[in-house]
Parts: structure tokens; sequence; C-alpha cells
């Protein structure tokens, strides 16, 4: 009787879901037909006009840009505001943006535009760069190719996160949510097929704070929350 139910149990539990194709991406940047800002006002006129493609770029994918290595900020707006215009007050303004945290791009344009308004009309002189530290405006596309690689089941995750390359982290928990219907990362929207199995990885996926992190950092943070999600796999 026992054998029956444990048998009973292990067919419930059992579900039909598609291996986990593991991807990896690449960027191609390209400068956008906009003029550069060169003053704090053409920085203005510029986020007003850009591509939304580019707000995307100078704040989402500086994670994978090897050329974007500051620690002090995650968004090129920031970084020019202080490296640039020498505008402390602009710049932590601009730092503490979350653009995952808008619904839409377009959102988050506003409050990058009211932001510098506020700016100008606190400020007695329009700060400029010199000539040669001006904005260029960029966008790029991604290029997405298959690793060979996949995943099978949630408990296999963790390992295989552990030898993904930052580029391939930056798809899945970064780029996805531009493409999955819930905006979600793409680990969350398979592990969504494994009902209760996946539900506590979906739970501690949803409370990690990644725009603030680097994707090395995500990586190890990732990899302690599955290892802590394990142990309770290995006590049922």
């Amino acid at each position: 009787m026992k054998d029956e139910v444990i048998s009973k149990n292990s067919q419930e539990n059992m579900v039909d879901v598609t291996p986990f194709a593991i991807k990896d991406c690449a960027l191609i940047v390209r400068i956008c037909d906009l003029l550069p800002a060169i003053n704090l006002r053409e920085l203005h006129e510029r986020v007003a006009n850009c591509p939304v493609d580019s707000l995307y770029h100078h704040f989402c994918e500086t994670a994978i840009r090897p050329s974007f290595d500051d620690p002090e900020f995650h968004n090129d707006f920031a970084r020019w505001a202080r490296r640039a215009l020498h505008d402390h007050v602009l710049a932590e303004r601009l730092e503490i943006l979350h653009p995952y945290s808008f619904p839409h791009m377009e959102e988050l344009r506003k409050e990058i535009l009211d932001i510098i308004a506020d700016r100008l009309s606190e400020i007695h002189y329009i700060p400029w760069a010199l000539h040669d530290q001006a904005f260029f405006f960029k966008q790029a596309t991604t290029v997405v190719f298959d690793t060979n690689r996949i995943i099978e089941t949630p408990e296999h995750l963790c390992d295989a996160v552990k030898e993904m390359s930052t580029s391939s982290l930056y798809y899945h928990f970064w780029e996805a949510r531009r493409r999955t219907p819930e905006k979600i990362d793409d680990f969350s929207f398979w592990l969504k097929g494994w009902n209760d199995r996946g539900k506590p990885l979906i739970d501690a996926f949803s409370r990690i704070d990644f725009y603030f992190m680097s994707l090395k950092e995500l990586q190890d943070k990732l990899c302690t929350v599955m290892e802590e999600v394990g142990k309770t796999w290995r006590k049922k």
C-alpha cells in the first residue's frame, strides 16, 4: 500500500516540460542618427527624441558592454553627468533609476526628462562637457546563438548557471524581461512549467535586486539562492 502511495505521488509530480535551451548573445552597437549632446540642455533635448532602444542600451546593456567598467554607476547618463559635466547632484538622481521598475521605457524616458528639467531649473548656468567628452546616443542589435546545451530539471539549474558566460546570463536574466509575456527572466518563465517544484526558485529570483549587481555578482547570488532551495528539496 505504501509503495502504491509513493508511486501515485511520483506520478502526480511528474511534468512534461521542454528542456531549457541555453542561449548566448553579443551586441552590435551603432550610433543613433542624433547629434551628440555637449551640455545638459542638449541632453534633455536628445533624450526626448532618441529611440527607445537607445534608452535601453544606455541603461541596461551597460551590464554586458566590455567598455563599461565603472562600479560607481550603472547607466551612461549618470556616468556622463558625473565624469563630463561634473554634476554630482544630477549623477546621483540619475543613478538611482531602476529601468526594470518601469512598465515601459517611455515611462523611464519621462522620468529622466523630469529629473534633467528639475536640475536645469535649479542651476544658474548650463554645464558643458569638453568636446571630446560629448554624449553620443547609441543603440544595439542583440545577436543570439545556441550553445547546444540544455537544462533538463530545476535540480540541474544551479550547475548550469555556474558554467554560464556572463553574456548568456545577461540574455536569460536581464534581456528576457523584454521578451517574456510577464516581463520575467527566462529561468522563472521555464520554472513555471514545473508547478510547485519551480515555485521556490521563482520566488527567490523575484527578490533579487539584480540591476545594481554586476553579472558576476548576480551569478554568485543565483547560485547561493539555488543551493539554499536545493537543501529544502533534499529534505522532502
